[in-house]
């Protein structure tokens, strides 16, 4: 007791030390009362929403991100920056599409803890994003703990990434969806009896999503997952052009874009619509898309192809069971981008929303090395699926 009083009256004594305990009090009591919250879900189908919160129980579950990182750009950075890569081994395979071009396909095919024939073990494609490909390392966790899981995994990689060349002056955007059903035709040619499900992350995400929007009942797809996406492209950008996300993300995307590029100059230099030096010049994600990806995929503007891509106008054309995960301080798509009450006014479509997590952040605990509250709905939305099936009428 002498221990405590004296502790206290140590405190009061020192002001620097009752300042740091004050802030300390206060930045825990902020954490306790505004960031650590169940997310709100929006779901327009009461069996769905019943499937998820019966085989998905960290529906019903706070999210408590890393108290120590909780804001939505330290998450963004901090995920790509700290989280760890666990080592997969990919069997490469190479498509051929229609107009020459050349797809990279990775798989995991490894069947030592898989209790499900070949023929008809679950099968789950993956796109990445942006720029990314199968060695990223969200990718590389989802891999592993759908193989621990005893599924089949295969990753989608874009035209011109995962260490390929373009083979033609095609590259791939949001709207596009046209490698995406060559791609799952070819697994579904592949293995007919296997069930096959999608998970896109970020501008994976989008494509994965138009794809089920504009295919509808006949999408070859069981279910999708869709990740941090973009769902209003106009939106997204005007928040990534914002001071600091400017010189945190969008240059950077920018330069990544612009470098892509450079490395397939000679594809393009003939191309009639594209200025090859102004296109080099890009210095965000708006100007790259102005001055390539809306001419090379035929759009008359920028905001035309933004309108094209963007997904919260397409919410309605969904026939297969989605679930969405967003933070509302997403710095790539906004709060109020997320189109909550579409969902809760449509059949299969469910948007997780979190008050924090940032962009494919969602750290939690502590040391956010190996986990992530992302990694865990992939795991239990993808074994709810696989394992029990989602009724449809």
């Amino acid at each position: 007791m002498a221990g405590i009083n004296h502790f206290l009256v140590s405190i009061v004594e020192n002001p620097s030390i009752t300042l740091c305990v004050c802030l300390a009090g206060l930045y825990a009591a902020y954490y306790f009362f505004y960031v650590v919250k169940k997310p709100v879900i929006a779901c327009g189908d009461k069996k769905l929403r019943h499937f998820i919160d019966e085989h998905c129980p960290i529906s019903r579950e706070k999210f408590w991100p890393t108290w120590w990182c909780f804001e939505g750009r330290a998450h963004t950075v901090l995920r790509a920056l700290i989280q760890s890569s666990p080592h997969v081994d990919y069997s490469s395979e190479y498509l051929m599409t229609a107009d020459g071009g050349e797809i990279k396909l990775d798989w995991d095919e490894s069947d030592d803890h898989s209790k499900f024939p070949k023929a008809t073990r679950p099968t789950i494609l993956m796109l990445p994003g942006l720029t990314g490909s199968s060695k990223e390392n969200y990718i590389l966790h989802m891999v592993h703990d759908a193989r621990e899981k005893g599924y089949r995994s295969v990753v989608f990689n874009n035209r011109g990434t995962g260490d390929t060349k373009l083979k033609t002056p095609r590259t791939y955007c949001a709207s596009n969806i046209e490698d995406t059903e060559f791609v799952i035709q070819h697994i579904k040619d592949k293995y007919p009896d296997a069930p096959l499900m999608g998970v896109g992350v970020s501008l994976g995400g989008a494509i994965l999503f138009n794809y089920l929007a504009r295919l509808g009942e006949a999408s070859q797809l069981s279910a999708g997952i869709v990740f941090s996406p973009a769902y209003d492209f106009r939106i997204s950008t005007v928040t990534l052009e914002q001071p600091l996300n400017y010189w945190i993300f969008n240059r950077r995307l920018a330069s990544n874009l612009c470098e892509m590029f450079r490395k397939n100059l000679h594809l393009f230099e003939n191309h009639l619509d594209i200025d090859t030096s102004h296109v080099l010049q890009s210095e965000s994600i708006r100007d790259f898309d102005e001055r390539f990806t809306s001419k090379l995929f035929g759009y008359s503007s920028v905001d035309h192809y933004y309108t094209e891509a963007s997904l919260y106008t397409k919410v309605h054309h969904l026939a297969k069971p989605v679930l969405c995960l967003s933070a509302a301080d997403d710095p790539f798509a906004p709060e109020a981008s997320i189109p909550m009450k579409e969902a809760a006014e449509n059949d299969n479509i469910a948007i997780v929303k979190t008050s924090h997590g940032g962009h494919i952040g969602f750290l939690e605990g502590t040391f956010p090395r190996d986990r992530s509250y992302m990694y865990r709905w992939f795991n239990q939305f993808v074994s709810a699926v696989f394992e029990h099936g989602i009724k449809q009428e």
